[in-house]
């Protein structure tokens, strides 16, 4: 069938379901006449594909909103105008589709819907002044429209927040190691056998130390920013707990190093800032201890200032073993103490490791030719009894840096 002919047929249905409708203080309509023009007109194929989204269980509720829509409509020129409690009435209609899931669009279809077809009947039928009728009919739709949207928003946010606190409590237990399924079961969220368990640094955006603006506001944005792409990153709703300066994420599942990498580097673009990450692999009883764990290291890379990016335990297994006091650490701490005087030497050897030991590399940045890359590190290997150039001389050096920079954030007791 054409649309023409589709066209023609609901305005034949229209018609015949409101013979002798006057509109503007004559003749009114039954409310039966009204549920039958809804009813016919709800099953066109054309309205029925419009509200198809909203499923077949909810098609009485579709046809008893265009009964509401029509009287209101058809009530337009009357007196006394339509209340602000029948508007807020049809339009918080809209809160219950959206808790079912229906989405915006498919439900002001259905809004406009009635309204449209109110309309047809309105303006073919009114009498008197039709440009009064229309002003009217106007400000009717739009009060229609407006509290359908505000129900539907309203509703939506308080979801969001009823997530938002169950996630909250289901990550608390978690990371708490209480009862943590329980919680989760109660709570509506399924919990995974294994998490990826990240601890995340944000850094501040340029915006948040301009003084000509709010920082709360531009802080609370940027988390904002980043909470909505690690949703869109992630397969399944990850588990968090995030400030503007950073927090946890548990995601369900094992990821690779490669899916991780991703996934930072996205927060960080929507950040629009640095973000730096630790990371592990836990059983969903062990995530207490591979919290403490990546926090310890996210800690531990920033007190070493680490660039922003990636680090799992592989990473900084020597600094991490590096952090616990004693004996030992006090005297890799004491091997660099020859070079006090000789700061030049000291900045060498940590470019040279940075440059994994490239001669070439090294003198790059030092702006220095080779040959003398080369005499400093004959003079560390002198002062010092380690040579930087052999394997054994180089591991030393580069714990005993290591060692000195936490023995001055912690000194051993």
């Amino acid at each position: 069938m054409s649309v023409e002919n589709t066209q023609s047929s609901q305005a034949a249905a229209v018609e015949k379901s409101t013979t002798g409708l006057m509109v503007a203080g004559r003749t009114g309509v039954p409310p039966r006449d009204l549920e039958n023009v809804a009813r016919r007109t709800v099953g066109q194929p054309a309205a029925a594909t419009r509200t198809s989204t909203l499923g077949a269980t909810l098609r009485a509720d579709v046809t008893e909103l265009t009964v509401s829509c029509l009287s209101m409509a058809v009530g337009v020129g009357d007196a006394p105008t339509t209340s602000d409690e029948d508007i807020d009435e049809l339009g918080g209609r809209a809160a219950q589709w959206a808790r079912e899931g229906v989405p915006l669009r498919a439900v002001l279809g259905v809004y406009h819907e009635g309204i449209q077809m109110g309309w047809d009947l309105v303006s073919e039928r009114a009498t008197g002044n039709l440009k009064a009728v229309a002003k009217a009919f106007v400000a009717l739709s739009e009060r229609i429209s407006t509290a359908a949207s505000a129900s539907y928003v309203d509703e939506l946010q308080a979801v969001a927040s009823e997530h938002h606190t169950a996630a909250h409590t289901v990550v608390t237990a978690l990371l708490s190691g209480h009862n943590a399924r329980s919680v989760a079961r109660q709570s509506g969220i399924e919990l995974a056998d294994s998490f990826t368990v990240l601890a995340v640094s944000i850094a501040a955006h340029p915006d948040e130390s301009n003084p000509a603006l709010p920082r709360a506001v531009t802080a609370r944005r940027k988390l904002r920013r980043v909470q909505a792409e690690l949703a869109l990153v992630c397969d399944r709703s990850p588990l968090s707990m995030l400030s503007a300066e950073g927090g946890t994420i548990l995601v369900p599942g094992e990821r690779d190093d490669e899916w991780v990498a991703t996934l930072v580097e996205r927060m960080s673009v929507a950040a629009e800032t640095a973000v730096t990450a630790t990371v592990a692999t836990s059983s969903v009883n062990d995530v207490p201890a591979a919290s403490d764990q990546v926090h310890e290291l996210l800690d531990l890379a920033q007190q070493l200032r680490r660039p922003a990016g990636v680090y799992r335990m592989t990473d900084l297994v020597l600094e991490y073993q590096l952090t616990r006091p004693g004996p030992g650490r006090a005297y890799l701490s004491r091997v660099l103490v020859p070079l006090d005087n000789s700061p030049e030497l000291l900045e060498t050897l940590e470019i040279h490791i940075n440059h994994d030991l490239n001669r070439q590399r090294s003198a790059r940045q030092l702006h220095l030719h080779t040959n003398t890359v080369d005499y400093r590190l004959k003079r560390i290997a002198h002062l010092t009894g380690f040579d930087p150039t052999r394997p054994s001389g180089m591991r030393h050096l580069q714990a005993a840096l290591v060692a000195r920079k936490l023995e001055a954030i912690s000194p051993s007791a």
